[in-house]
């Protein structure tokens, strides 16, 4: 497995339309791996193929649930060629963040529940009713599939002050190398 450089804003290639997945061999599969392996190493619990420079219908997601004792244990998901439907008119609200807008957050309201239609590793499809953090870190990984970055999300005002505090703490982590 290898770790594999994430995109930033403001990288164009973050704002690309991802194509459908149509083969599942040896490669995806060790994409998938090395995709993991660069989440889990960043931290976070949630990444798009398109953020590490591939524009395919691709996400992997580990919410890293805390056992008893604190341990955090492992549930890896793929959902390669996924479709999303809202189910309801129920909002909510979630403080996101993105491995490719380091360091920054901001509430983003997104339906509560969706339904969900993807493929796994092998190619075998799932459909699944799905809610609290699981669908809002699949609503935030898919937004990236079409292009769409948490941010996007919110206001003009809001986006402007996030994004200047993110070129800010770029610049200084720059200037401290």
């Amino acid at each position: 497995m290898a770790l594999l450089p994430i995109l930033e804003v403001p990288d164009p290639r973050l704002r690309e339309k991802s194509t459908v997945v149509e083969v599942f061999d040896d490669n995806l599969q060790r994409l998938i791996d090395d995709m993991f392996e660069t989440m889990y190493k960043a931290p976070g619990i949630g990444l798009a193929a398109i953020q590490v420079g591939v524009a395919k219908r691709l996400l992997v997601i580990d919410l890293q649930q805390p056992e008893e004792g604190g341990e955090a244990k492992r549930n890896p998901m793929v959902f390669i060629n996924p479709e999303l439907t809202p189910e309801g008119e129920e909002k909510r609200l979630y403080n996101e963040g993105c491995l490719s807008v380091p360091d920054q957050y901001a509430e983003v309201r997104r339906p509560s529940v969706i339904n969900a239609k993807w493929q796994d590793r092998d190619g075998n499809f799932h459909e699944e009713r799905i809610e609290g953090l699981l669908a809002t870190c699949l609503q935030h990984e898919m937004d990236h599939l079409e292009g769409i970055l948490f941010i996007d999300h919110l206001s003009r005002l809001k986006r402007g002050m996030l994004m200047k505090k993110l070129l800010k703490e770029r610049k200084l982590r720059e200037d401290s190398y």
